[in-house]
């Protein structure tokens, strides 16, 4: 396929997208947020808006996304969709954990941030309201990121895996076998540089408009706090990501600490087989079921 051929596709489906958006009812959320939006922008500077709001945005998003699995650990309802049902949560390790968390996000993650500022100046990143993408566009935007992240993720986090180097770095991150949601960004301080390091390769490539750093994180945060959740819970919205992994291809990680190394979609693992374990654990469990209902 030529690169006009690939264009026009893209140019068609573009075209076709804003048609279909042009029947949908108006968004009533959308002028409230215009109007938050504008009195941000009147009221604060760019380098406020680009370092503040992104830590605001990351700390507000992180551990709210956290609630839900953190609840369902005192409803008995919920045990039943725990995939390690003979590993509960802890007091002790959560505590831990927090501990962690708050560490590795304002000594290793807001310096990061600190620099978002001199990002969006030196790639000239527009904040005015009038240039922000439409939402589909948005959405693409971020299921590209969120593919560049992946495949960043699959070969680098494979690497931290090597015998020779896991101990020192990834280790960390597998203290808890049983994962639960606030647990997602407890790691050493390097894996936090090195694994996060895939985050930003997408802003660099897509990045039109400062809203596209905020809607990634909030994306990737949801994916990465549903995979460690420790729940596998019927009607998960996610579950319509075409090829997403979810909590019981990453807990079975957590469990065996080997395959299953990609952060969101399964193709990477499928592509090297480093999915067959996994394969063949849920082959056994959907036997066992068939022969307890037998």
């Amino acid at each position: 396929m030529t690169m006009n051929d690939s264009v026009n596709i893209l140019n068609s489906a573009y075209l076709a997208v804003e048609y279909i958006d042009s029947f949908l009812p108006d968004n009533p959320l959308q002028q409230p947020f215009k109007n938050a939006w504008n009195y941000m922008l009147d009221n604060y500077t760019k380098f406020q808006i680009a370092t503040w709001g992104s830590l605001i945005v990351h700390e507000v998003s992180y551990f709210l996304l956290c609630v839900p699995g953190f609840v369902f650990q005192f409803i008995p309802y919920m045990r039943k969709y725990k995939i390690q049902q003979d590993k509960p949560e802890t007091w002790e390790k959560q505590w831990k954990c927090f501990k962690t968390l708050l560490f590795n996000h304002f000594f290793i993650q807001l310096p990061l941030i600190c620099g978002t500022y001199y990002f969006t100046e030196y790639f000239n990143i527009p904040y005015e309201w009038e240039e922000m993408p439409r939402w589909y566009v948005l959405v693409a935007q971020c299921f590209g990121c969120a593919v560049i992240e992946d495949a960043w993720h699959y070969f680098l986090h494979r690497l931290l895996h090597h015998k020779r180097i896991y101990k020192y770095i990834h280790k960390v991150h597998h203290e808890f076998v049983s994962p639960f949601g606030m647990q997602a960004e407890y790691a050493h301080p390097l894996e936090t540089l090195i694994l996060g390091a895939g985050f930003f390769i997408g802003i660099v490539v897509f990045c039109n408009h400062v809203v596209l750093l905020w809607a990634w994180v909030i994306c990737r945060l949801m994916e990465t706090i549903d995979v460690h959740s420790g729940y596998d819970v019927p009607l998960n919205p996610l579950h319509l990501v075409p090829f997403y992994a979810g909590a019981r291809f990453h807990d079975f990680h957590h469990m065996n600490f080997i395959g299953n190394y990609a952060s969101t979609f399964t193709w990477w693992d499928r592509i090297f087989g480093t999915d067959s374990q996994f394969i063949a654990y849920q082959e056994k469990e959907k036997k066992k079921q068939f022969i307890t209902k037998k």
